[in-house]
């Protein structure tokens, strides 16, 4: 509990005052945002603004996190380096896509495939030490198991065989990372939205890693009646001490985010918290949860794909005004700032859905 604490609050404090000297830093190295000539008007005032604000929270939440295992006197674990991992190696990719676009002072980054390409490496990466690395109670971060709430029946290994089994494994993870990247980086449009949004998501982390810790298999502490309900998952707690390291670096980050911002996540950002957000979905075994807990960014992705599909249908008609769905209600003529709050509300929901699921389904756990 104190390394948790401590973590955010570390990470908190840390973006909270050396945010702006990014921003400053930025300014001078002229990383400043590029805006492109067919988004809403109301974006002009936002060129210049300094962006790769990702560098800054995702230091943070790994100077949290270790700052908070050194206090606490306890040792780092594989899961919560997994995590961080993840994170950072999504956040470089994004960070050479922020970097060449502001380099070239247009929108053309880093090129989709190369993106894909990047983020499949980063994911397989991942796979084989997280099926490979034992903790010290002889499990692995990972399962070859689909899991929703806890591991389902779906075993890729059991079903097809050792070799066949964690390659389908690995498919699977890579189409999580994927989705769940671009997913959050379509979501960061406006000022604050994918900040706050993703402070919603990572959050839930923190009660589930600390409630699986609470009912681990493993716990000493675990009443004898409770044992049916345990979870088998590597070192929760971890998962929640890395979870509430990258909430607080994202609370102190909002505070300068927030409308108008000085500084924007960029793809930096935003690409590190889908894969911190897949990477804790993952090694907590709630991999289908994430259809709740990441249900605003899912509808935010589906409208743009139905927007696309429909685009190509009919020749140039559109549904919505414009995608992803933020700028839809930007064109309807909705301030930046109600937009925002009203999609932070609406992540709220899908997350409490989320983490209730999660929790009934303890409850409703019989022997």
């Amino acid at each position: 509990m104190i390394a948790l604490l401590v973590a955010g609050g570390v990470s908190m404090v840390f973006t909270l005052l050396l945010t702006p000297v990014f921003a400053r830093a930025f300014r001078r190295l002229n990383l400043g945002q590029f805006i492109r000539a067919d988004t809403p008007t109301t974006h002009v005032t936002k060129r210049g603004t300094p962006s790769m604000g990702g560098v800054v929270f995702i230091t943070a939440a790994i100077v949290g996190y270790f700052v908070g295992h050194w206090v606490n006197h306890d040792a780092v674990s594989g899961s919560g380096i997994l995590v961080l991992a993840m994170m950072a190696g999504l956040g470089l990719i994004g960070f050479i896509d922020d970097f060449l676009k502001v380099s070239r002072n247009n929108s053309t980054g880093l090129r989709g495939w190369y993106k894909i390409a990047g983020t499949v490496v980063v994911a397989i990466v991942f796979c084989i030490i997280a099926l490979t690395y034992r903790d010290v109670n002889g499990r692995t971060p990972a399962s070859t198991a689909v899991s929703f709430v806890r591991d389902l029946n779906l075993d890729f290994v059991a079903v097809l065989g050792v070799t066949a089994g964690v390659i389908a494994f690995i498919v699977w993870v890579v189409l999580i990372t994927t989705s769940v990247s671009n997913a959050v980086n379509l979501a960061d449009g406006l000022d604050g939205l994918a900040a706050g949004a993703s402070i919603f998501a990572i959050g839930s982390y923190i009660f589930i890693g600390f409630w699986q810790s609470n009912q681990s298999c493993f716990s000493p502490t675990l009443a004898d009646e409770n044992v049916f309900k345990c979870y088998d998952v590597s070192r929760p707690l971890d998962l929640a001490v890395v979870a509430a390291s990258i909430v607080g670096a994202l609370i102190g980050f909002l505070w300068w985010n927030t409308s108008p911002a000085q500084i924007h996540m960029g793809d930096t950002g935003s690409f590190a918290l889908g894969g911190a957000l897949a990477a804790l979905a993952i090694l907590s075994r709630t991999e289908l949860l994430l259809l709740l807990i990441g249900g605003l960014f899912i509808v935010i992705t589906g409208q743009v794909i139905i927007q696309r599909i429909y685009f190509k249908a009919t020749r140039g008609k559109r549904i919505w005004r414009a995608s992803p769905l933020h700028h839809h209600f930007e064109m309807k003529g909705w301030a930046e700032v109600t937009i925002v709050v009203r999609f932070w509300i609406i992540s709220g929901l899908f997350v409490a859905a989320g983490v209730g699921s999660f929790y009934l389904e303890w409850l409703s756990r019989s022997a």
